[in-house]
């Protein structure tokens, strides 16, 4: 490992920076191998966890002496604060030590496998009124299930939101109103270990809401535990939010100005309090400024092509917030309660041209259409947890309650006209007016037990989910002026889903060199989705099982090996059930299939890991009753309708490979690359398309340079590449995006100033090609990804130690709204 660390006294001493390099654990453990004898082989274990006032200690030394004083046994904390020392039974003095901390000292009585209760570390005060210890992580790190990617230190999140640090992230691609592990389908994303129950357009508005300074770091989980739900076929991703300051508050406040085509202003103010047994948090963001989409496609009709270019204004306008307040009951048990909320009117108004061709590639005509979308939604979400310590030995017990719930309503005009192209107007031909509402209410309750004995690491609980949504369209002709109510295009749609689930987890380390966890979970699902214009019920139920293996190899110092398999499901989203009709133009519409089941995925994963700076890993998954969306064309009425059907079993594998180094102190690099191909077969008669399999390149590069030695001026430049794939019913063009950024600290740090641009070359969208009832159909989107970005970041308050931060909770069902 390498650790930089600046001592800086700011009352009475002025001490100069010491840097701490190159601090080898293999150094370190030679060292305690020389001062420990020989232990015999009838031993227990003792084990410990060693914190600050809130946070683990990493590399804390811990030495058992005999009562004559004689060093028995010793070991190091790991990353997690946890230390393991075999001993035979008997009385012994404990010592624990770290730089800039109290020792610790206490006489314990060892009979049989001991867990001491957590130790906590008091920062040394003897010599200096004040000490500051600045660890400097990496940006990347591999662990057994999930790579972590450290959002705090990656400076090209600077002023932007959880969306702008997801596309960075290693392995993550952000496309329009789609998340994705590069190569896969189907994830979800988490907030602090609990599913939100959005996605599409949905979920990229509540991801806009939370800033990414507020987000500590990113877990990519493509193979996550029993422990969380069972839904995502390629995974999950967890974004994990900052803790905030113990016995001290603090407040932060930035201002974000982007200017791509139009101007988008962001104001975020966070404020935390933390004082004996209370912590307080209070966060506000709110969003003013339109964002430019231009969508082009052309369709390849019998008769001639059509080339559609689509204009659309964004609305980005929204308030949102977050309150957090925790209490400790007594000194093992903690009553907490978080809200998350948002409202906004995120409007659309736009205007498209369909330029008409004949066989003699001449327009014969044009349709022109103006629309407006008027729309508002709000979303919130509450939590109850309750958190207790049973015993000495491990044991706990927490307990979320949840609360969700959103709302959208949306009133969409549109007409449409048909002209020559000598801009003679013919006529009307479209003109309709089609308002929505959908709610969806999420209850959930959730338990989860650590229960260690005395062989193996024991973990269980359950989960039950009870999700009602309701879905009313209204369709009115309006071409005469006045709006008439179409029965067959409007509809009321209810869905309830109610999910049960129970799982345990085991773990257990094999020798000094493997160790091994296995888990199980099942869930049970009923589910009733009821069409008035259809007049028809649709049930589902099904009870499945899903496992999840895990085992590990440390064959040295320098090299760990790993593999993994899981099972997943992924569940149709509410409106991809939902019948009803939704007009985009006058041609084009999308319906949701009431029929859809839901797929699932088998996933393995082989990984190698080098000194913590390079990890390579092999990669295999199934997915069966894939569910895709169709953009088909009715050759004869020139419409093209977007539904969804399960239609596909893919076959995917591949290579990953990310290595990070700094070997310069000015420079610090990592990088991502994955080979994969993917095979595809359709077992759906309704679906007439070919089939689109092939192979896809993709490379990342995240730098950071230091340009000045006190640090306070670094550099960011950013860079990632998409080579042509195909997969499924789409063949992809070639995508890459530059992205460069400055950041300049003052005032001691307490003000942060950024400076960028993203996506340089406009580069990063990519044509899509299929072909579907024997007609081609090409397709952009091009979102304002090129834009210019200036953040300025305040914080004041006292910030002497660093404390804890309640996690929120919920909610296996509260992604699937798009």
């Amino acid at each position: 490992i390498e650790i930089d660390i600046e001592l800086v006294t700011i009352k009475k001493v002025t001490i100069q920076k010491v840097i701490i390099k190159k601090v080898t654990m293999k150094k370190i453990r030679i060292l305690l191998i020389l001062l420990v004898p020989f232990i015999s082989v009838s031993q227990v274990e003792l084990k410990g966890k060693v914190f600050d006032e809130s946070n683990p200690i990493p590399f804390a030394n811990v030495i058992l002496k005999d009562t004559s004083d004689k060093i028995v046994n010793g070991g190091i904390t790991d990353d997690n604060g946890n230390f393991l020392i075999t001993v035979k039974t008997g009385v012994y003095k404990l010592s624990v030590s770290f730089i800039g901390y109290q020792s610790f000292y206490k006489e314990v009585s060892i009979m049989d496998n001991t867990v001491l209760e957590d130790i906590i570390l008091s920062e040394e005060k003897n010599e200096l009124d004040e000490i500051v210890i600045v660890s400097k992580k990496k940006i990347v790190e591999r662990k057994v299930d999930r790579l972590v990617f450290n959002v705090e230190n990656n400076i090209g999140t600077s002023g932007g939101d959880a969306l702008d640090a997801l596309s960075v992230a290693p392995g993550i691609a952000v496309d329009d109103d789609q998340i994705t592990m590069i190569g896969k389908s189907g994830m979800r994303v988490m907030v602090d270990d609990r599913i939100i129950q959005l996605s599409g357009e949905e979920l990229i508005s509540f991801l806009n809401s939370i800033p990414a300074g507020d987000i500590k770091k990113i877990e990519i989980i493509t193979n996550p535990p029993a422990k969380y739900e069972a839904g995502g076929n390629a995974g999950l991703i967890n974004i994990v939010y900052k803790k905030g300051l113990r016995d001290a508050w603090n407040n932060s406040t930035s201002l974000t100005y982007t200017q791509a085509l139009f101007p988008v202003h962001v104001l975020r103010n966070n404020f935390t309090f933390q004082k004996n047994k209370t912590k307080f948090l209070f966060s506000l963001n709110a969003s003013l400024g339109d964002i430019d989409v231009d969508q082009e496609a052309e369709i390849f009709y019998t008769d001639g092509p059509w080339v559609i270019n689509t204009n659309q204004k964004r609305q980005s306008k929204d308030l949102s917030g977050r309150l957090m307040f925790d209490y400790e009951l007594t000194e093992n048990s903690t009553l907490g309660f978080q809200y998350l909320g948002k409202v906004g009117d995120p409007d659309v108004s736009d205007t498209a041209s369909a330029e008409i061709f004949n066989n003699q590639n001449t327009v014969d005509s044009l349709l022109i259409s103006d629309g407006s979308n008027d729309r508002s939604l709000y979303n919130h979400s509450a939590n109850i947890h309750y958190r207790s310590k049973l015993d000495t030995l491990g044991r706990s017990i927490s307990v979320d309650l949840d609360y969700f719930e959103y709302n959208s309503d949306k009133d969409r005009t549109i007409v449409t006209e048909s002209v020559l192209p000598n801009n003679e107007l013919l006529g009307v031909n479209f003109s309709a007016n089609n308002t929505t509402n959908q709610n969806i209410k999420n209850y959930s309750g959730k338990l989860d037990i650590e229960h260690p004995l005395q062989k193996l690491n024991l973990s269980y609980g359950g989960k039950v989910s009870i999700l009602n949504s309701k879905y009313d369209t209204s369709f009115f002709n309006t071409i005469t002026g006045e709006p008439i109510l179409d029965p067959q295009q409007s509809d009321k749609f209810e869905y309830d889903e109610n999910t049960q689930a129970v799982y345990v987890n085991a773990s257990k380390k094999l020798g000094k060199k493997w160790e091994g966890q296995l888990g199980l979970r099942l869930e049970s699902t009923q589910t009733e989705g009821f069409s008035r214009t259809l007049n028809q019920v649709n049930n589902n139920d099904y009870v499945q099982l899903f496992p999840t293996f895990y085992m590990s190899y440390k064959m040295n110092q320098s090299n760990s090996f790993s593999m993994n398999y899981g099972r997943r499901i992924n569940r149709p989203s509410y409106s991809q059930l939902n019948p009803a009709r939704f007009f985009i133009n006058s041609n084009t519409f999308s319906e949701g299939n009431p029929f859809l089941q839901p797929s699932f995925t088998d996933n393995f994963e082989l990984t190698h890991t080098y000194k913590g700076k390079s990890s390579t890993g092999l990669f295999f998954s199934v997915e069966k009753d894939g569910i895709g969306v169709i953009p088909s064309v009715d050759n004869e009425t020139n419409n093209q309708v977007i539904n969804y059907q399960n239609f596909f079993t893919n076959y995917n594998y591949g290579l990953s490979q990310f290595y990070t180094f700094s070997a310069f102190q000015w420079w610090s690099s990592q990088n991502t690359l994955y080979l994969i191909n993917s095979e595809s077969e359709f077992f759906n008669e309704n679906v007439n398309a070919q089939v689109q399999n092939g192979f896809r390149f993709y490379f990342a590069t995240n730098n950071t340079f230091s340009l000045n030695k006190s640090k306070t001026i670094k550099a960011q430049l950013n860079y990632w590449y998409s080579s042509p794939f195909k997969k499924n019913l789409f063949d992809n063009s070639e995508s890459y995006k530059l992205d460069f950024i400055l950041k300049f600290s003052l005032l001691q740090k307490s003000l942060q100033v950024s400076a960028g641009v993203y996506d340089i070359f406009d580069t990063s969208p990519r044509t899509m090609i299929s072909e579907i009832n024997g007609i081609r159909q090409n397709y952009v989107s091009r979102p304002s990804n090129r834009y210019f970005r200036m953040s300025l970041v305040y914080s004041f308050g006292n910030k002497k130690i660093k404390v804890r931060n309640r996690k929120f909770g919920n909610e296996d069902e509260k992604r699937r709204v798009n």
